[in-house]
């Protein structure tokens, strides 16, 4: 059991993190065609930034931004578990006992969606794990182990049903980060499916050559 300031000095780690690169305006020499063109070009770009910006995760002590009563029902009620390598945090279509907060290691996400095991990617430090099922049905949708040894806090699910009662905002806060994940996930899902496209494309053109 964790009292006190565990959750607070997460917050302002994730606070103190690295800065956003700033993109600047770019400086566009010539007239004419030319130059509309790298326009256009810059402006693409910009609103290119502009939505994975949108979809970015926002940073932790956002996310669990909250009154400061509500603040401490969740730290004394935070339990921090250390993992080995190769252990198991979760399988998936488990009842979710909370909301995981990484806190050292490396995790590797996994799920099976008809009869075919996936891999869903890795997770690290300062990430949110297991809003789907939190803010869901409450049932885990994807197995969560262990890469390195490494170190999760979990929000149990008790204490954030009272802290949404108590403070509505919190819910729609992590309700958004969620969206923004869909996103992320829908992303990089389109992504890889326009490569493999490319590269089955170039395959197919190098053979008839």
């Amino acid at each position: 059991m964790v009292c006190g300031s565990m959750l607070s000095r997460l917050a302002e780690d994730a606070r103190q993190g690295p800065a956003c690169k700033q993109v600047g305006r770019a400086k566009l020499h010539g007239t004419g065609d030319g130059a509309g063109t790298k326009e256009e070009g810059v402006m693409q770009a910009q609103a290119g930034f502009g939505q994975r910006d949108a979809m970015a995760p926002r940073p932790l002590a956002e996310l669990l931004q909250c009154p400061p009563v509500t603040g401490s029902l969740l730290n004394c009620s935070a339990q921090c578990v250390d993992y080995d390598s190769g252990v198991i945090v979760f399988r998936q279509s488990e009842v979710c006992l909370g909301l995981y907060v990484l806190v050292a290691g490396q995790f590797l996400r996994r799920t099976e969606r008809l009869e075919t095991r996936l891999t869903l990617g890795i997770s690290r430090a300062g990430e949110l794990v297991e809003l789907a099922a939190v803010l869901g049905d409450g049932r885990h949708t994807y197995t969560l182990s262990a890469q390195t040894s490494g170190s999760v806090l979990l929000l149990p699910m008790e204490s954030l049903v009272e802290a949404f009662s108590e403070y509505p905002p919190l819910r729609m806060q992590l309700l958004e980060e969620l969206a923004r994940e869909v996103s992320r996930g829908y992303m990089a899902s389109s992504q890889s499916r326009i490569l493999r496209t490319r590269q089955r494309s170039s395959g197919a053109n190098l053979s008839e050559a």
